[in-house]
């Protein structure tokens, strides 16, 4: 499933406009697109991050488009796994509470 262009706005663009603009436009319009890594590299790298990051809130829409750009969900376990040596047992217990939640939604 394509990314919705309009994502941001759409999502916080009532009391953020220009934040909604940026990440829109210049995040996903223009970082996310650039030909340097594919989209799958993308979203490991952004999933990794928020994970050692413990930026839970952001996961869900993260996992997702993970999915989306091809990664499965034992490649998400096995990349929770392997981050919990690196950002801490905590985060990748979070982690694993979030993509669990994504399959409970279905």
């Amino acid at each position: 499933m394509p990314h919705d262009p309009h994502h941001a706005r759409k999502a916080i663009g009532d009391i953020a406009p220009k934040l909604a603009e940026l990440t829109d436009e210049v995040l996903f319009g223009d970082i996310w697109a650039r030909p340097g890594l594919a989209p799958r590299e993308r979203s490991i790298a952004t999933v990794a991050a928020l994970i050692a990051l413990n930026r839970t809130e952001q996961l869900p829409f993260h996992l997702r488009r993970a999915r989306d750009n091809g990664l499965t969900d034992e490649e998400l376990v096995e990349l929770t796994t392997h981050l919990a040596f690196y950002g801490g047992w905590p985060v990748a217990m979070s982690t694993l509470a979030v993509l669990r939640q994504l399959d409970d939604s279905h």
